[in-house]
């Protein structure tokens, strides 16, 4: 649980930093993916502390997250601010849709760890409302753009877990 989750969120930096880089930093859009960025940043320094606490490695993924991750970031900047804002949108329905199975797994046995995954959560669901909000749902092609990138993080988790 502790490996998928991590790696989401190294994912999640990447795809910002792959925004980011394209867009720069004077971009109207810049300051909603910087702070969506950092709040990414604290879950992903978070995790990292679990999994060294635990004893728990990451996926053997990380390099090959670190590419698709900003390949991905990049690719939709350049389709346009909308599209940076769809790649979040679906990013974030996934990412609300595992923690909720995560929490629902977990039920009472690690009070800390759900009251975690719960906050981190709330933020992501935060950047998939802010990301609608933006223009998400105006990207050229959005809806097999969503589907697209929904069913690579399905795959994402689904190898994360087991390697």
């Amino acid at each position: 649980m502790l490996r998928v989750d991590q790696a989401g969120e190294y994912g999640a930096t990447r795809i910002y930093a792959g925004q980011l880089a394209v867009l720069g930093s004077r971009h109207p859009s810049a300051r909603v993916i910087a702070r969506m960025a950092a709040q990414e940043d604290r879950h992903l320094a978070h995790f990292d502390t679990l999994l060294a606490e635990r004893g728990v490695r990451p996926t053997l993924l990380q390099p090959f997250w670190s590419v698709a991750g900003h390949a991905l970031g990049a690719v939709t900047a350049l389709m346009g601010p909308n599209a940076a804002m769809a790649c979040t949108a679906a990013v974030e329905t996934e990412i609300d849709k595992h923690y909720s199975e995560q929490l629902r797994a977990l039920g009472a046995d690690e009070p800390e760890l759900a009251a975690t995954i719960e906050e981190f959560q709330a933020e992501e669901l935060e950047h998939r409302d802010t990301a609608l909000a933006a223009g998400a749902e105006n990207a050229l092609g959005y809806p097999v753009l969503s589907a697209v990138i929904r069913a690579g993080c399905r795959a994402a988790i689904a190898l994360s877990k087991r390697i």
